[in-house]
């Protein structure tokens, strides 16, 4: 089975459709499936609904949907640096589902295990649990999330093999693996495209059986915050 492609937009053809739920790996702007957003860009595909830590910046990642009004939902735990996300959302032109920063992970991650549902603590008595059920479980009451299973997962990764056999590196962890469990299909874009078989198996992030198709291309890596301090003279 091929699962190498040549372009974002090769990888994608076929899978893109107005109103589709899609998760986005990333954290901040590390690990984000750059020329894969640049590609949904591309396509004009709208009504989006996206679950997502957070949505880049203005110019940048999932920033660049919002500009084109191609997203009608966010799924997310932070509004993070993106003053466009922000203004969306304050005067009503974005739908936003805030979810704490773990719950969120946990959906997506209960998504690619088949588990319609879980019970956490995380939430009760604010209003995250607001029409959600609750239960008692010994003497303390828990809120009912429901998993992710979106249409489509797009993620990046370090390092990757033919078979999708996949390396994060570093923060670029933290959802990238959960995003791309719980996608009926999962588009991964890669730094690097090695020889099946020259992964360390134990090093192995994200087993190949969830990556359908895989891309490899030149990324810009930027920095979300740039903090500094005078250098101490001599």
């Amino acid at each position: 089975m091929k699962k190498v492609y040549g372009s974002a937009t090769e990888a994608l053809e076929g899978l893109l459709h107005d109103g589709m739920l899609i998760a986005a790996g990333g954290f901040g702007l590390s690990g984000i499936p750059e020329l894969l957003i640049d590609g949904i860009v591309a396509s004009g595909v709208k009504d989006l609904t996206v679950a997502s830590n957070n949505a880049g910046v203005d110019d940048f990642g999932l920033g660049k949907l919002l500009a084109t009004r191609q997203i009608r939902k966010m799924m997310s735990s932070y509004v993070g640096e993106n003053a466009e996300f922000m203004r969306q959302y304050l005067s009503g032109e974005l739908e936003l589902e805030f979810n704490p920063q773990g719950t969120l992970a946990e959906r997506m991650r209960a998504g690619g295990a088949g588990i319609p549902g879980f019970y956490t603590k995380t939430g009760v008595g604010t209003v995250i649990a607001d029409g959600k059920e609750v239960k008692t479980f010994d003497g303390q009451d828990y809120i009912l999330e429901r998993g992710i299973f979106a249409d489509l997962a797009i993620v990046k990764a370090w390092k990757a093999d033919e078979t999708g056999n996949a390396v994060f590196r570093k923060t670029a962890r933290n959802f990238n693996p959960p995003a791309a469990m719980c996608g009926k299909i999962c588009v991964m874009e890669v730094e690097e495209i090695v020889p099946t078989g020259s992964l360390e198996g134990d090093a192995i992030h994200l087993p190949g059986i969830y990556v359908h198709r895989l891309i490899q291309g030149p990324h810009e890596k930027r920095i979300e915050q740039r903090t500094t301090r005078k250098r101490e003279s001599a």
